[in-house]
């Protein structure tokens, strides 16, 4: 199949498409080029998810269960667990994670068996998009091998091969998969091309880039930005509070400043599926130059400390009120990495539970997305407290990892007898409230 052809049966949408991964980015890309008018084949290996949308049902909260259900009756969404079906596709999107290792170093493992699943059903004229956000040169380095040279099959020609980093977040309105631009660079400029020409048929932006390196590069400088920009602002909040100045009162300060300034605010810790790691997938790789990617380790170094910084920070307003936090009962509000959302994911909240029980406190959790938490390497697992205003009565310190913008704030304030917000949560309630102690 040559490049024109394949390209038209992208235009006018008769190619067959599959999506490798339906997580928090598969499943919402899956949808988009559904409804685009594509046929979808979703495939992922847990039987759990794939019984979920075959039966018209969604699993992630940015994609309404209505929508798939409405795709899967018109045939245009079907899912297995059988990777076969990719013999017969003529686009492929890969959407697996990339999580870091416990050691620091990046976790291939789901991109290779990606590839390798994928690699057994190669044929001629088909155009494969790695979404997976990974270290510069994943795409060429471990991708084209394995799909092209080992079946004597070339890139540009026989097949296709781009990186688009996806830009997924979750809980957003105003920006979600189909209006969000997306980056697309090429192993070849004839691969760049395909592949564009293919998320042009559901995605109002595709911004083309000369390489795939590029598109690697461009998805963690993203991430980096936000995250030594809140590693700046956190370090900003340590310093305050030994000067004695309202940190988020100097923020907002400097908000108002019309250019030259971005907000960024504090908190307990860095989470999410980007941001925590992204930046340190470049770190590793630049390791291998023996360069030191000193502003990322430093920023790394700060938000990785955070959770700890806030423990202390609760240890020393106990003891000023004359409470210790050994055998105490603490209520921790909200788990998720972010408000209004049920992913956990890197979340900063699962550091400060652990810490809190390390010094000898009693913690419960509140909610109201999440029923379950459970921490991969210490053990432990909790429940959400079902009566959350009970709790926070009965509770000696009330703490604010998470702010759900359903938390009533000012009954919560009223009712605990101390009250750690690590978000200004409480905003002007919590300033200069004796029973609040704020970041």
């Amino acid at each position: 199949m040559t490049k024109e052809i394949l390209i038209q049966k992208l235009k006018d949408k008769t190619a067959t498409i599959a999506i490798l991964g339906l997580g928090y980015v598969g499943l919402p890309l899956a949808v988009v080029f559904g409804e685009a008018g594509f046929n979808v084949m979703g495939v992922d290996p847990d039987k759990r998810k794939i019984d979920a949308l075959n039966e018209g049902k969604s699993y992630i909260p940015d994609v309404k269960t209505e929508a798939v259900a409405k795709l899967v009756e018109s045939g245009r969404l079907k899912s297995t667990t059988d990777f076969s079906v990719l013999k017969d596709m003529d686009a492929v999107s890969i959407c697996v994670p990339t999580p870091l290792r416990q050691t620091g170093d990046p976790d291939m493992s789901f991109i290779i068996s990606a590839t390798e699943e994928l690699g057994k059903y190669m044929h001629k004229g088909m155009v494969i998009v790695l979404e997976s956000t990974t270290y510069p040169g994943t795409t060429r380095e471990v991708l084209l091998p394995k799909l092209g040279l080992e079946h004597d099959l070339v890139v540009g020609e026989d097949w296709f091969l781009a990186f688009s980093p996806e830009r997924v977040d979750p809980g957003r309105e105003d920006f979600t998969t189909i209006n969000t631009p997306k980056v697309m660079g090429g192993i070849t400029e004839a691969c760049g091309e395909v592949a564009s020409a293919w998320y042009e048929g559901a995605i109002k932006t595709v911004h083309r880039v000369s390489t795939a390196e590029a598109a690697e590069m461009s998805k963690l400088l993203e991430n980096t930005f936000r995250m030594i920009n809140i590693g700046l602002v956190n370090e900003l909040a340590i310093m305050c509070e030994r000067l004695g100045v309202d940190v988020w009162e100097v923020i907002d300060a400097a908000a108002t400043k019309p250019f030259g300034f971005m907000k960024f605010t504090p908190g307990p810790g860095l989470g999410g599926h980007c941001i925590p790691i992204d930046p340190l997938y470049l770190s590793w790789k630049m390791k291998s130059f023996n360069y030191n990617a000193r502003f990322i380790e430093l920023a790394s170094e700060i938000n990785t400390n955070m959770p700890r910084y806030v423990v202390s920070r609760i240890l020393d307003a106990m003891n000023d009120r004359s409470m210790m936090l050994k055998g105490s009962n603490v209520l921790v509000l909200g788990v998720a990495y972010k408000p209004d959302i049920d992913d956990v994911r890197e979340s900063p909240a699962m550091d400060v539970i652990g810490l809190l029980k390390k010094k000898g406190a009693n913690v419960e959790y509140h909610d109201p997305y999440i029923p379950r938490i459970h921490h991969e390497y210490d053990g432990w697992q909790l429940d959400s407290v079902n009566d959350m205003m009970k709790s926070v009565k009965a509770a000696d310190a009330v703490v604010i990892v998470t702010n759900h913008k359903q938390y009533d704030y000012k009954t919560i304030i009223e009712s605990a007898k101390f009250v750690f917000d690590s978000r200004n949560a409480t905003g002007k309630l919590g300033k200069n409230n004796e029973k609040v102690e704020r970041l």
